[in-house]
Formats: C-alpha cells, structure tokens, sequence
C-alpha cells in the first residue's frame, strides 16, 4: 500500500478524503481509455457515482487542476466548491510555459521547486545510482509522460478557455509565487473566466507548493472549504 501523502494526511483530520490515482499513474491502469479531456472527465463522474458522491468539493493540483475545473465546468452541480493548486489548461503566447516533456532529469527540480535544494526537492528529483532503480523510475516517468501529454503536449489547451464561464462554484486558486512552471500571471486568465474565484498566492513556493509550503497551502484550503 502506497503511503498517504503528508498534506492529504493534515486534511484528512478535517475532511473526508478521496484521492483517486488518475489511470496511468503509481499503479493504476486504463490509460488506453482515456484519450481526451471528455474521457477523463467522464472517468471521474463515474468515479463518484460508484462512491455515490454526488456533490463535493474538488481540489486538484497542475493538470489535476485543469480536469478539476473541467469536471466542474461540465456538470455545475457536482462541485460544492473548488480549489485549483496551479493549474493547467490554458496558454499565453507572451508566457509560454516550459516544455516539460523535454525537460532532463536534472532539470526538474528547477522547474518545480522554488528551492531546488530543499530536502522535498531532493527527495522528488534524487536520481538513483542503483541500475534497478533507475530502470524503474525512467518507466515510472515514461509511464506518467505518456498520460500527461494527451491534455498538456505541446501546449496544455483543450478547451477550458471555452467551457470555463459555466463553472458555478466557489473557486479558490492557489500558486507559488515562484512557479517556474506555470507562471503566477496565469492566475489572472483563470479569475478572468471564472465568475467567482479569487487567489491566494503561497510564498517562497514553485508549482509543487503542497511539498514546499504544506502549512499554509492546507490552511488556505481548509479556511476556504470550512468558510
């Protein structure tokens, strides 16, 4: 069994959690099925009516974000509120944001850490000296790429820009102040097309804000959520 992630723990003592591995990712399977945003979003409606969830509040992270929103935006009655942790899903020719897919090894914790230095950094990005597992996180990686890039290769839009005025519930955004990834201006084009949103910006955090600032990025959300 998979441990829990630490910030889902702390929300955990709150709020009853459901985190779902989107298929294509740890050990999940049915990547195959999944070709567009359409497919994911359907996965995860269904999803919820097996739990018979038929409302709750969404938080998703990068293009766990975007199918967020999505989700939202195509049944506005299945998200009492919703909180965006850097999403994905829209593109500004002015601010490209970085090819990921191209990215090296070494590269990664630059793109996603504020402090690539930082123990969470290290820990995310260490590259193994053992061969075995090396192999494994390269097809581990190989693996992720290959579902991520149906919904952000060569640029993360698939529509939301269209879809995302039907989003109704109350929205929190939540970005590292130094995302190199998905660079804070993005914010802006998401609470310029969703009615009632607002954003709160984590400091001295990059786009794995949870790992870097996971006190204040759980207290924003659980003061939002409980609010």
């Amino acid at each position: 069994m998979n441990p829990v992630e630490p910030f889902l723990e702390e929300l955990g003592k709150d709020f009853k959690v459901y985190a779902p591995h989107f298929p294509g990712y740890g050990e999940s399977t049915g990547n195959e099925h999944i070709d567009d945003v359409t497919d994911a979003v359907l996965f995860y409606h269904e999803l919820m009516d097996e739990l018979g969830i038929p409302t709750a509040n969404i938080v998703g992270h990068s293009m766990g974000g975007m199918l967020a929103a999505e989700i939202a935006a195509f049944d506005v009655h299945r998200a009492k509120k919703l909180v965006l942790a850097c999403p994905a899903g829209f593109w500004i020719d002015e601010t490209p944001i970085p090819d990921f897919f191209a990215a090296q090894l070494d590269e990664i914790a630059g793109l996603l850490f504020h402090d690539p230095k930082s123990p969470a950094a290290q820990m995310m990005t260490a590259i193994p000296s053992d061969f075995k597992a090396l192999e494994t996180m390269y097809v581990e990686r190989v693996k992720r790429l290959a579902t991520a890039s149906k919904f952000l290769w060569p640029i993360p839009d698939r529509g939301l820009k269209k879809r995302a005025y039907r989003i109704k519930a109350p929205t929190l955004l939540l970005w590292g102040d130094d995302d190199k990834l998905i660079p804070p201006v993005y914010a802006k084009e998401f609470t310029s097309r969703i009615k009632n949103s607002k954003v709160e910006m984590i400091k001295d955090a990059g786009h794995m804000l949870m790992y870097e600032q996971q006190g204040p990025f759980v207290a924003a959300i659980r003061k939002f959520l409980k609010g």
